[in-house]
């Protein structure tokens, strides 16, 4: 892994490329960080490291506030109304607003508690491969889950239904995202799923739930390895870009996930993370990939 204090090397092509991985991956339950660990691991590239992760995620940070400016100008409105007004609960906007924000504590305490091994030790892409398999396991678990409540007749919730139980249960899961290869979206569509909310309702609080957090780590990496990240032009330009490419292509997906989850379960993305982890154990094995490459 390449020394954060060193000169960032990054050149404008794996720019574009990292950006386009980052914006698929962050919002489908695949595991970005796992992706920007193995694409830059088998084209050979260094690996970018936990700082230029968070950094560009804030390219898919605008994508949620792009997609879903009108709910979150809403819950914006209503969480300033009820504090000027001293009923900070009395809408419902105004409840999902807290709910973000407390969601939020469980990963921003992880975050800081944990900085070293998540920068390091849990790169490693043993740790990255079982990730994605245990955790595609637990996404399975959870389909089977809503399978049987429903035939219970017990009806998934929506997002008017969302209550303090669920956002506090999804934001305890968020913290497993810190974890190379859990998925953000992933663990927290799973512990929507076993609240028992729909998947398209767990989607989109998943995604609304990421902005604090990603905004914070983003924010917080950029200021913190500033030095590394932005020591010359050719880096500025390089975040810039990866960025932007994370921004676009994270639009593109927070679309799809939406629309494929009306009418379809997430078995697609438990066998993607199964393959995935399995094929990365294969080329450890055969030392096609070095772990902490």
């Amino acid at each position: 892994m390449p020394c954060l204090s060193e000169p960032f090397p990054l050149d404008l092509f794996e720019a574009i490329v990292l950006g386009i991985v980052q914006g698929l991956t962050e919002f489908l339950p695949i595991s970005s960080s796992a992706h920007l660990r193995i694409v830059p691991a088998l084209l050979g590239w260094e690996d970018p490291g936990a700082a230029f992760t968070a950094v560009i995620q804030i390219g898919t940070l605008v994508a949620v506030l792009a997609y879903f400016r009108r709910d979150i100008a809403r819950i914006g409105v209503a969480w300033v109304r009820g504090i000027t007004t001293g009923k900070p609960l009395a809408e419902l906007d105004s409840q999902l607003g807290w709910m973000m924000i407390v969601a939020t504590l469980p990963i921003v305490v992880c975050g800081l508690a944990f900085k070293d091994a998540i920068e390091t030790t849990l790169r490693s892409l043993y740790v990255v491969a079982a990730a994605l398999i245990a955790l595609a396991v637990v996404l399975a678990a959870a389909e089977v889950f809503m399978q049987r409540q429903r035939k219970s007749h017990r009806e998934p919730r929506h997002l008017a239904e969302i209550t303090w139980r669920d956002s506090i249960v999804m934001g305890l899961a968020q913290a497993l995202a810190l974890v190379p290869g859990s998925s953000r979206s992933g663990v927290t569509i799973t512990a929507g799923l076993f609240s028992g909310l729909s998947r398209e309702t767990a989607a989109r609080f998943s995604f609304l739930l990421s902005l604090p957090s990603v905004l914070a780590a983003g924010v917080y990496q950029l200021y913190s390895e500033r030095e590394a990240l932005l020591g010359s032009q050719d880096d500025v330009i390089a975040i810039a870009v990866a960025t932007l490419a994370a921004l676009v292509s994270g639009y593109a997906s927070i679309a799809f996930l939406l629309y494929y989850l009306k009418t379809r379960t997430t078995y697609i993305f438990v066998v993607y993370r199964i393959a995935l982890g399995a094929l990365i154990l294969y080329w450890l094995s055969t030392g096609a990939l070095s772990a902490a490459s």
